[in-house]
């Protein structure tokens, strides 16, 4: 995303990279690291209590042998051994689902149903392992014919939910950038992961990724952990991306983390630029990075963006494209990969106006919120509705509400379940100390909660940055009718003596002095002058520094002025789309038993927004006379643009309805007569009577959504599928 805030992906895309860039290590407040599930503390207590009764008993029945006691009375001990046992096995069942959970309401562990999912993608070509005849390479993967319609829809979909409809100015930059760029926007510098290495073999792999699986296996699996050491490991996992690379080698080690291929000891964390590093030129003097998001290529050019929306705020431009890391154990499938198509937004505002006009479009949805003091608190994600969410403070404002809002309606008009897609809020220590708020859409799949999009008002850091770097000025300006006298405040480092003080940190703390808004200024001024220094800390140090009087200058000035000249804030809405539709693909799929009950079929209900195919044509039987009448429903078809595959093999009815159900087809079209012809819908397995004629124009007002399957039902005879081979 950028996923700046996600790893993707984030990903996604994200959190860890600008956690890196900025390295905030606040500390969580203890309720939230400890905070555990209700259930599971009864059940893990209830267990310890039958372990314990079980050993006792155990004990008892040893005695009772040792003492030669009487058969009836062995037997009465022996009973209550095993009733004992089968009563834990039974509260070992319930802690497992509790903290292994089942998928979706299929009643299957995730793993066996993420299992399930990916056969089926692969089996059917949604996607396949890249150069797969070479033994692929990890985190790299191709889109088969299936997949490509599904992410064409997907991003179809996008362009007009967000382009089209907000009239945005879409752009698509390069993918090579120079280095230059990408030292403005801290990427060369802190766009790491920390890796460890298998000593012996010298195999790489993420460290973070290790302490989190070790601590998610003991969570899933090992039912005689105590309730303190899944507090424990519970902390662990919530602080896992501000552990410095000293705090999570001093965890593996804790813990006895070896190298998961050859259980060979691992060497300390040290940081992995996750850029792709290639050079310009046939001499290579010029370095360059394969983009790691898409977002810098917009701020680059927001000079002549402004010029051609004519100079008017607000705006918003949009790309949609390839970015690339090089990420140092891929895993999680889809999810975490090495080159993934990015979809990003970056809405420039006058930071002193984020009202939105259309807001009142969206105030009124009410969707699942995760705000920081419900997380904080060890509550759970509750329904806000967004309106008051703003109202209140919970969002920061308007604007930055109104794409929450649209992000929700694009999300769940895609197929995402709403029950299981919800918005979280960064805490404090995820946030860039220059974001004035970030959310992130997390959607459930099988690896429990996802970030697909992240969506952050992100202040006027990144044009700031490229303006410093490039001495370009990247800004906006306000014209007045009339002169104003403005009161400007004036911060005023000064890096003589800043630079004689601290040395190699002295831009951070400038920046840091620079960032203060007018409250944390006049603060900072009475201090100086009644104490002569205070403590300040800079997010970017992760401490705090003293700060003397003769380090920076503080005043507020009258000045005249014609215009106002400011640098833009910027939200960003930011999708990771093959995160997004990976999470499609889990809510979308299903099982249906076979007609015979012999068998599970497999079916993707994907909405006809998205399906790959928009239907199917069937001659009932092999007969010159239906092919003939398919071969013209196909051709009415094209003409109305409809995407669909005609298939006259000789199978039975049911076997190709089965086929196509399991690549998300959502109409079929049985040819049984020259004049008529049924409808199939793939969900409720219903049929309608069309006539020849109709056919093409009905299927085309419902997948394009003009009307529902139930209008078209209302409109058109039912067929009874009693002499048809269903499946």
């Amino acid at each position: 995303m950028r996923f700046l805030f996600l790893n993707l992906l984030s990903p996604l895309f994200s959190k860890p990279y600008y956690r890196h860039l900025l390295n905030l290590r606040h500390s969580l407040p203890l309720s939230y690291t400890t905070t555990m599930d209700a259930v599971e503390e009864a059940l893990r207590k209830t267990l310890a209590s039958k372990q314990a009764s079980l050993e006792a008993q155990a004990n008892a029945v040893r005695d009772l042998k040792a003492s030669k006691a009487s058969k009836p009375d062995l037997d009465a001990a022996i009973e209550l051994l095993n009733a004992l046992k089968l009563d834990k096995a039974s509260t070992e069942r319930k802690l497992l689902d509790a903290v292994g959970g089942a998928n979706g309401g299929n009643g299957v562990s995730n793993e066996v149903f993420r299992q399930l999912v990916n056969n089926t993608l692969e089996r059917r070509l949604f996607y396949i392992p890249s150069f797969k005849i070479y033994r692929g390479v990890a985190g790299l993967y191709d889109y088969g014919p299936p997949g490509c319609a599904v992410k064409s829809n997907v991003l179809a979909f996008w362009r007009q939910h967000f382009v089209l409809e907000e009239n945005m100015l879409e752009v698509d930059c390069s993918c090579v950038t120079p280095e230059v760029v990408l030292k403005a926007s801290g990427h060369v510098e802190k766009f790491t992961d920390l890796m460890v290495k298998d000593e012996k073999t010298g195999t790489c792999f993420r460290a973070d990724h290790l302490l989190k699986d070790f601590c998610k296996e003991k969570l899933e699996k090992d039912l005689s952990l105590t309730v303190e050491k899944v507090v424990e490991l519970k902390h662990v996992l919530a602080m896992l991306d501000d552990l410095s690379a000293e705090e999570l080698g001093a965890k593996i080690k804790e813990y006895g983390i070896t190298s998961p291929e050859t259980k060979n000891p691992l060497s300390d964390p040290y940081p992995f630029n996750l850029m792709f590093q290639t050079s310009i030129g046939p001499s290579a003097a010029s370095t360059g990075y394969m983009r790691p998001e898409t977002a810098q290529g917009i701020f680059v050019n927001f000079r002549d963006l402004y010029y051609y929306n004519g100079n008017k705020l607000p705006f918003a431009a949009a790309q949609i494209g390839q970015a690339f890391r090089n990420e140092i154990s891929p895993r999680q499938g889809l999810l975490r990969v090495r080159e993934f198509t990015l979809a990003e937004i970056e809405h420039f505002v006058d930071p002193e106006d984020k009202s939105h006009p259309k807001f009142v479009d969206v105030a009124n949805l009410e969707f699942l919120m995760f705000p920081r003091e419900e997380q904080i608190s060890g509550q759970q994600a509750k329904k806000l509705c967004i309106g008051e969410a703003v109202s209140k403070g919970i969002v920061n404002n308007e604007t930055l509400g109104y794409f929450l809002g649209r992000v929700y309606l694009f999300l769940t008009h895609l197929g995402i379940d709403k029950e299981r897609l919800r918005f979280r809020q960064h805490l404090a220590n995820e946030m860039a100390h220059y974001a004035a708020d970030c959310w992130d859409a997390e959607i459930e799949c099988s690896y429990g909660w996802i970030e697909c999009v992240g969506i952050a008002d992100r202040s006027a850091f990144d044009l700031r940055a490229h303006t410093e770097k490039s001495g370009v000025p990247l800004v906006a300006q306000e014209k007045f009718s009339e002169p104003r006298e403005v009161e400007k405040l004036v911060i005023t480092p000064v890096k003589k003596e800043l630079g004689l003080a601290f040395k190699g940190t002295q831009k951070m703390i400038v920046e840091a002095l620079e960032a203060m808004n007018e409250k944390e200024a006049m603060e900072m001024k009475a201090a100086l002058e009644t104490k002569g220094e205070l403590e300040f800390h800079v997010c970017t140090l992760g401490k705090a520094v003293s700060i003397k009087s003769n380090m920076v200058s503080i005043s507020k000035v009258i000045k005249k002025e014609h215009q106002r000249v400011f640098t833009p804030s910027v939200i960003e809405p930011s999708f990771g789309i093959g995160r997004i539709i990976y999470c499609l693909y889990e809510h979308s799929f299903h099982t249906r038993p076979s007609k015979a009950g012999d068998e599970q079929l497999n079916v993707f209900r994907f909405p006809p927004l998205v399906a790959p195919i928009k239907c199917t044509v069937f001659p009932l039987v092999q007969n010159p006379k239906y092919e003939e009448v398919a071969k013209k429903i196909s051709k009415s078809l094209t003409f109305g643009g409809i995407s669909h595959k005609i298939d006259i093999t000789g199978n039975s009815i049911g076997k190709r309805y089965a086929r196509t159900d399991e690549l998300g087809v959502p109409f079929a079209i049985t040819v049984d007569s020259d004049t008529s012809v049924t409808i199939r819908e793939r969900d409720s397995k219903d049929q309608i009577r069309v006539n020849v004629e109709e056919v093409a124009s009905v299927v085309k007002a419902v997948t394009d959504g003009h009307i529902t399957w139930a209008n078209a039902q209302s409109r058109y005879p039912s067929h009874s599928s009693v002499s048809v081979d269903e499946e």
